[in-house]
């Protein structure tokens, strides 16, 4: 991770067949096209990789997110269950939509707790947005079994680990629909992108209107004849974003199996540290090994291992004080900072995100430290690493 550092000919053998077309549009235009359909043969290729009926391209994993919450029915008022341990976009296309994101607390997964979702359901519960991060999964198939009891939508949020799997089965497919995102730090990058993937054709159906303005894609060659069956947005991705997408997307069993190696390798050397507690991963064998998550004794132990590692070149993240991935630092939420009232403002016992207490997810995220799994490391790199890891933990 992430796929930049493997940016090569196919990319621009992709990108060149679209620019020597002259169609960016991902629509239309068929005569001209010489037969390239970048984004169409990157959601083919999506759905062979997961196993999905179908899947639709958007132009960032934040309109996956905004459009899967429409095309599932989750709307104004709605309450949607949400860990604090996310990107701040989650919670972003929740409150795009109208809806009231609900917190509930992590486990040791580093993602929701499905011990937990039950006490913050609420009469307007509608949906639970699992996230699966850092590269692994989070206890799904329980989460799965809670929203089939509570009849809840499960919607899961995959930006983080293309690739991953749970099983078997691919991290995404457990629910009505999974996102994914493409942007330009993940493990398959189309510069600025996003995915839908599901097996429920009306569900796809309204992804496909949705993410472009409605329209019903009926009309053929002529754009203007398609219908409108339902107010969409503007969530399209380019032709040339898909194309670097799918030179990507075809590397991701090469990308996959470099980093469980890194990974590996770093894990091993780490084994014999006693401070160590290793995240706990429900399928080690699913795990897209996009970072090497682990524990300490204490927050002073952990802050002072962070601030080794980043002082002898191997910065890692300590996620408890991260501006973007964790609830403690979402200053703008919690003070309701807006450039305009938030639909979801005219609701009626809103949560007060101001003191809100999550002091099971606080105890692990003060311990917890990630390290980012690159692809262009070295066997040199990869050993001055180690060397740099085990001088943190001496000093």
């Amino acid at each position: 991770m992430p796929g930049y550092e493997i940016f090569g000919d196919e990319e621009k053998k992709e990108v060149s067949d679209v620019l020597e077309t002259g169609v960016l549009f991902r629509y239309g235009f068929e005569k001209a096209r010489n037969g390239h359909f970048k984004a169409l043969e990157f959601e083919k290729t999506l759905c062979s990789i997961t196993g999905s009926r179908y899947g639709h391209l958007c132009s960032s994993g934040t309109a996956a997110l905004s459009t899967a919450l429409a095309a599932c029915g989750i709307g104004a008022g709605d309450e949607v269950i949400i860990p604090p341990f996310t990107f701040v976009a989650t919670f972003e296309a929740v409150l795009t939509a109208g809806a009231i994101p609900v917190f509930c607390d992590i486990d040791e997964t580093l993602c929701l707790n499905p011990d937990r979702i039950e006490a913050v359901i609420t009469p307007r519960t509608k949906a639970v947005v699992p996230v699966h991060m850092c590269g692994s999964m989070a206890r799904i198939d329980e989460i799965k079994d809670v929203c089939k009891k509570n009849g809840l939508i499960l919607l899961e949020d995959t930006c983080q680990s293309l690739g991953a799997t749970y099983q078997g089965k691919a991290l995404g497919t457990f629910g009505l629909a999974g996102c994914f995102s493409f942007d330009s730090v993940k493990t398959v990058t189309c510069g600025e992108g996003g995915g839908i993937i599901t097996d429920d054709k009306a569900v796809y159906e309204k992804a496909d209107q949705f993410a472009d303005h409605g329209h019903d894609h009926l009309g053929g060659p002529d754009r203007g004849a398609d219908g409108h069956p339902i107010v969409g947005a503007n969530f399209r991705i380019s032709e040339l974003n898909a194309a670097v997408g799918l030179a990507q997307l075809r590397k991701l069993d090469q990308i996959l199996k470099i980093q469980r190696e890194n990974k590996h390798a770093l894990k091993d050397a780490m084994a014999a540290l006693p401070e160590v507690s290793f995240r706990y991963i429900p399928d080690a064998n699913g795990d897209s090994a996009t970072f090497l998550s682990f524990s300490l004794p204490t927050e002073e132990r952990a802050r002072q291992v962070a601030k080794a590692l980043a002082a002898n070149g191997a910065g890692s993240a300590y996620w408890y004080d991260n501006n973007w991935h964790y609830f403690k630092k979402w200053h703008h939420l919690k003070e309701m900072k807006r450039a305009a009232t938030l639909p979801f403002e005219l609701c009626s016992n809103l949560p007060d995100y101001k003191t809100l207490a999550l002091e099971e997810s606080d105890a692990i995220m003060k311990l917890t430290i990630s390290m980012q799994i690159m692809l262009s490391w070295t066997k040199q790199d990869i050993e001055n690493r180690i060397s740099a890891i085990i001088k943190s933990f001496k000093g």
